[in-house]
């Protein structure tokens, strides 16, 4: 299994916090964020690569970060080459992009490099061993103004996911998915066909919402937090919750 952390956005509702500094290495409790992540994946027996997606503005700070992270598993900075928000690839362009450049032929847990949680991305892959399907993972949101940030399951009792809608304005359920998602190796060839196909390249789930139109897909729900930090208000508000920890 390969590990994908996406981190090449530019972060500009973060700014004046990432205008020299990509959003994933902003420190909670003293570490990066993305020093949470790779400690979970981690934990991960079978995955054998951990590739970090960045943008040629940002690659030197991620390839300087990489020299010290406690990591068992071998960590690769790949730069996607764009240099700003004009140019950008988007989240699932830059999965594409990894794809090709790592001939990558095997499952993939797919992560943004944003996302700080408390759950353990083990009992995710278990739940994904489960069902032996590509999953999403989701969490039950009760403010509904808020859920239209996010994008948004319809499930059946079984946990399938029968509709996936990203930033709706009458969402079908209160089920936030948060951009973690893992793929069967024979998913993966599918991310060129979408891209080819034209489809929207940009927010991570619009792949899933594309994919459960094509095959089964499950949602593992998250027993624990996980927070997308989008603004300085949201990311100041985590690390006050998480200080001393």
């Amino acid at each position: 299994m390969k590990a994908i952390i996406l981190a090449a956005g530019y972060a500009t509702r973060l700014y004046p916090l990432t205008i020299d500094r990509p959003k994933a290495l902003l420190p909670i409790n003293g570490k990066p964020i993305i020093d949470y992540i790779v400690k979970e994946l981690n934990t991960i027996q079978e995955i054998d690569n951990i590739y970090v997606v960045t943008n040629s503005r940002f690659a030197s700070h991620f390839t300087d970060w990489a020299k010290n992270v406690p990591s068992s598993v071998p960590v690769e900075i790949v730069d996607d080459g764009t240099t700003n928000d004009t140019n950008k690839k988007g989240a699932v362009g830059d999965i594409g992009f990894v794809i090709d450049k790592k001939h990558i032929a095997d499952e993939m847990l797919v992560i943004a490099g944003d996302n700080f949680f408390t759950y353990a991305l083990k009992d995710y892959v278990d739940f994904y061993r489960e069902k032996d399907r590509d999953c999403v993972c989701v969490k039950e949101w009760q403010d509904k103004k808020e859920l239209s940030q996010f994008g948004v399951a319809l499930l059946d009792e079984k946990g399938m996911v029968l509709d996936i809608e990203e930033k709706p304005a009458h969402p079908k359920s209160n089920m936030a998915v948060f951009a973690t998602y893992l793929y069967k190796k024979d998913t993966v060839p599918l991310f060129r066909e979408y891209l080819a196909g034209g489809n929207n390249p940009d927010a991570p789930g619009n792949f899933p919402a594309w994919l459960y139109k094509q095959k089964e897909v499950y949602a593992y729900p998250i027993q624990g937090e996980c927070f997308d930090i989008g603004t300085p208000e949201s990311y100041y508000a985590v690390c006050k919750m998480y200080e001393n920890q």
